[in-house]
């Protein structure tokens, strides 16, 4: 028997022998099984939303897949729509982690934000047939647009606190607004991510390491633009 699994039984003795009931232990189980069935539905709509696009792709494909019944899907998500607003929810954390990176101040700004880039293009930097469906998916469908743009205000908001934050530490110029530095920097995000998609013959990674640095030149205070 492993030793995690030696912990994980320790600990679950650990409440009965507080005279607490063994329900909270098997609510904890029940939430992370439905966590992980939930991301493997969408890890497999993504690859086949990869292959064939969006309005190509089935539920019951996804959950065949997924190796799930049709009705288990519709437990996770309202809509085949609502399997892609899991990664505007991926996303959103992404940012949220940046967030709370500048407010702990170990790190420059300038590191905080140039991570925060490459981590967004993580998800459809997997492939730029990814990133085409995904763009084409947003384009195409109203209601998937209401779920993603919904979390990108919300993104909005906290990068612009990140650049407010760097305004404070001397990092990027005072002068500017800090909600426009944010736009700038979801823009030159989204825009590489599009003009990656349509060629794709490098790593999305040196795309995106690019127009950071354009990005940078553009806020930073003086004296601040070349900064690594």
């Amino acid at each position: 028997m492993s030793k995690s699994h030696n912990k994980r039984n320790d600990a679950a003795d650990g409440v009965l022998a507080a005279g607490v009931s063994s329900h909270t232990s098997v609510e904890g189980r029940r939430e992370r099984r439905a966590a992980e069935t939930r991301l493997r539905l969408f890890r497999c709509a993504l690859r086949l939303i990869a292959e064939r696009g969006f309005t190509s792709v089935t539920v019951e494909e996804i959950t065949e897949a997924a190796d799930v019944g049709k009705g288990t899907f519709f437990n996770y998500f309202a809509t085949k729509d609502h399997v892609l607003g899991v990664m505007s929810e991926i996303q959103l954390g992404k940012v949220s982690e940046a967030a709370e990176r500048a407010g702990e101040g170990k790190q420059t700004i300038h590191t905080v934000l140039r991570r925060l880039m490459l981590r967004l293009a993580e998800e459809p930097g997997r492939s730029p047939e990814l990133a085409r469906a995904l763009i084409s998916s947003f384009l195409a469908s109203k209601s998937v647009r209401k779920i993603i743009v919904g979390k990108m205000m919300a993104g909005h908001r906290m990068i612009a606190e990140v650049a407010a934050a760097g305004q404070k530490r001397g990092e990027i110029d005072p002068r500017l607004q800090k909600e426009k530095v944010a736009t700038q920097l979801m823009q030159a995000t989204m825009g590489t991510i599009l003009l990656w998609s349509a060629h794709g013959d490098s790593a999305l990674n040196d795309w995106i390491e690019d127009s950071f640095q354009h990005f940078w030149r553009a806020v930073a205070l003086s004296g601040q633009g070349k900064k690594r």
